[in-house]
């Protein structure tokens, strides 16, 4: 069985960071994406930019091109939000979004740390609750995951999936 290198997304508090902790726990190599691979760019062409929304928090394309083809793990989990995406998500052999209910949604968000995403600025919630409703932030082709369970109960599920998927 070759390398397996598999995409976690969501919106914002839906609980990215978490399974990827939960992950490394466990002994999987998982990248937290949105500490590892993030910067402030323009979502097509890549450049750094000064923008500093939702909508400009991308991934260097060539860093993930680099751990895909690095086949030290027998799989690599990439957990963040990525507003270009649509750049590399061919790379992957399985995609998972976590999906939260608009409740769980706001009361993530409201327990977030001011510094870790600026205290809930009303521009950005009104941006995340948009994408919520109309999931136009996150890949349409990807495996929903409920993320209100316990986190436990999330990864196991992620990881079921992945060795069906790997055995067909």
């Amino acid at each position: 069985m070759g390398r397996r290198n598999y995409l976690i997304e969501g919106l914002s508090g839906t609980g990215k960071t978490t399974v990827c902790d939960e992950l490394q726990r466990r002994g999987h190599h998982a990248i937290h994406g949105d500490r590892e691979l993030a910067y402030r760019g323009d979502p097509e062409t890549g450049e750094p930019t000064a923008g500093f929304g939702h909508e400009h928090h991308i991934w260097d394309v060539c860093k993930v091109r680099a751990l895909v083809a690095d086949r030290d793990h027998a799989a690599t989990f990439f957990c963040g939000g990525s507003r270009n995406f649509p750049k590399f998500i061919d790379l992957f052999d399985g995609v998972f979004v976590l999906h939260v209910d608009l409740a769980t949604l706001t009361r993530r968000l409201d327990e977030r740390p001011d510094e870790e995403w600026g205290g809930g600025q009303p521009t950005e919630r009104a941006l995340i609750i948009r994408w919520h409703q109309t999931n136009e932030d996150v890949p349409a082709d990807g495996v929903a995951i409920d993320a209100t369970a316990p986190i436990e109960q999330v990864v196991d599920e992620i990881l079921r999936r992945c060795e069906a998927s790997s055995r067909q």
